[in-house]
């Protein structure tokens, strides 16, 4: 059963927080991060509801896009016109496999090789002056045989493009107060290649499905707002160089900024579906009209479509309101003395550097719901170098190999809840908080050797309050 807190009690627990904002030289973080869109669920559908302050003839839309979210797609032809066209070639054949519960992926369980709810990106690395420039209108270089990312299933008829694997590598780091934390990394195999031999030099790069709450919000940050943020050359001497990533959008035909995706290459939500649509369950759009087979893989090109395009405009759109709309919880323990410890050593050890709060957003017409809010999600959305650690050594567009997006936060606390399972950063190998922390590194070391140096008292206020997001 649905449980939202009554309208007047989450007005009040807004109003509270925006008093704190002027009542005093310490700003706390207020309970509803993600503004009057906020409700107030725990358990492992947190990460499901509706924006609050969504009007009922909205949640008639909402719940349609919900349907094509989260049930399967299926072959064509089918009887099912409207949801047919799965493939030839594809990840997955729902968005929720990935999505768990609209929340984030994870990596495959002990003994398992099942590798839902993440997917492998492929591309060839630039060399030339000539492939840089291909790199920064294109996105990526993809493989001529197998495109830009590896599809490990298939419908009847053709033959998946190849098998992943994972191997694991670990290092440990031995903190100020003695513990000890084995950090692991995991890393791609590609084999049982289908179509031939991919280029010998294949980048590879492991990618985790991200949880939905909160994108319309994110999506609803004035441009304006996020140039402010951008210090490309680092002109304050404070050893942080966000940018914006610049990327092609296929809407308006042109190049803009990049707020979606772990390198920040798609510019909205609807093109990030269309994208996802594309690449991990070979739905076409009106976006994306081909399929994702390449001019090498004979079968894949000769399957029946689900239509041209196979999803319509109309149900992009809906599936795109539905993500648009997926809410952020209300934070918890707010009251907490270790929790709001935990929130002045964030502050004090520099994450706010990037992990930026808060922001007010445009006055839009179209999507009520998300104008005009003053949210808290804990990312400036820019590119900032994470170090060689977490480098996956793939350029996009203008993001290099060691530039990832800074992810938002809020719902963090959630996490196990709704997935039964903690699997952090962009390829799931933080299997904890802490341990997601202790991955930082280039502009973020500052903050992580301070982490490090954390008595056990401080670490675990610190942990708490990202616990409470």
């Amino acid at each position: 059963m649905q449980i939202e807190l009554p309208r007047s009690r989450l007005k009040r627990v807004f109003i509270a927080g925006m008093l704190a904002l002027t009542s005093g030289p310490v700003v706390a973080f207020p309970a509803a991060t993600g503004g009057s869109t906020s409700v107030n669920k725990q358990d492992a559908n947190a990460f499901s509801l509706p924006s609050a302050n969504m009007s009922f003839e909205n949640r008639i839309d909402f719940n349609v896009g919900n349907s094509f979210f989260r049930n399967p797609w299926v072959i064509a032809p089918a009887s099912t016109g409207a949801r047919d066209g799965l493939g030839p070639l594809f990840n997955t054949n729902g968005c929720q496999n990935c999505h768990i519960k609209d929340g984030r992926g994870h990596l495959p369980q002990p003994g398992e090789d099942n590798m839902v709810s993440m997917l492998v990106r492929i591309s060839i690395p630039p060399a030339t002056k000539e492939d840089w420039k291909r790199v920064h209108e294109l996105g990526v270089i993809a493989d001529p045989v197998y495109g830009d990312q590896i599809q490990d299933f298939a419908i009847p008829g053709v033959k998946p493009e190849a098998s992943i694997k994972l191997s694991f590598t670990t290092k440990t780091i031995t903190l100020a107060d003695g513990e000890k934390v084995e950090l692991s990394k995991p890393i791609v195999s590609l084999g049982d290649f289908a179509y031939g031999d991919p280029h010998p030099q294949l980048s590879t790069s492991l990618r985790l499905a991200p949880p939905m709450i909160g994108l319309g919000l994110l999506e609803a940050i004035p441009e304006s707002e996020l140039r402010k943020l951008e210090d490309e050359s680092d002109k304050n001497g404070d050893q942080i160089s966000g940018r914006l990533n610049r990327v092609w959008d296929s809407a308006r035909k042109g190049y803009t900024v990049g707020r979606f995706g772990w390198k920040a290459e798609q510019p909205s939500l609807r093109q990030q579906n269309a994208a996802a649509f594309s690449g991990d369950i070979g739905i076409t759009s009106s976006l994306i009209p081909d399929e994702s087979c390449t001019p090498a893989q004979k079968e894949c090109n000769e399957q029946p479509s689900g239509g041209s395009p196979e999803i319509t405009d109309k149900l992009l759109d809906l599936v795109t309101f539905y993500s648009r709309n997926l809410a952020v919880p209300l934070r918890r323990d707010i009251e907490d003395p270790e929790v709001k410890k935990g929130e002045q050593l964030f502050r004090s050890i520099g994450c706010m550097d990037c992990h930026k709060a808060p922001f007010t957003t445009a006055d839009l017409v179209e999507h009520k719901e998300q104008g005009k809010q003053i949210i808290y999600p804990f990312t400036d959305l820019l590119l900032h170098d994470m170090g060689e650690d977490l480098s996956d050594n793939r350029p996009v567009f203008a993001a290099s190999g060691r530039e990832w997006r800074t992810p938002p936060l809020w719902g963090l606390g959630l996490t196990r809840v709704v997935g039964d399972a903690e699997h952090y950063l962009h390829d799931g190998r933080a299997r904890s908080l802490l341990e997601a922390v202790l991955w930082h590194g280039g502009e973020a070391e500052s903050s992580q050797q301070k982490v490090v140096n954390m008595t056990t008292e401080q670490r675990n206020a610190l942990i708490r309050f990202l616990e409470s997001l």
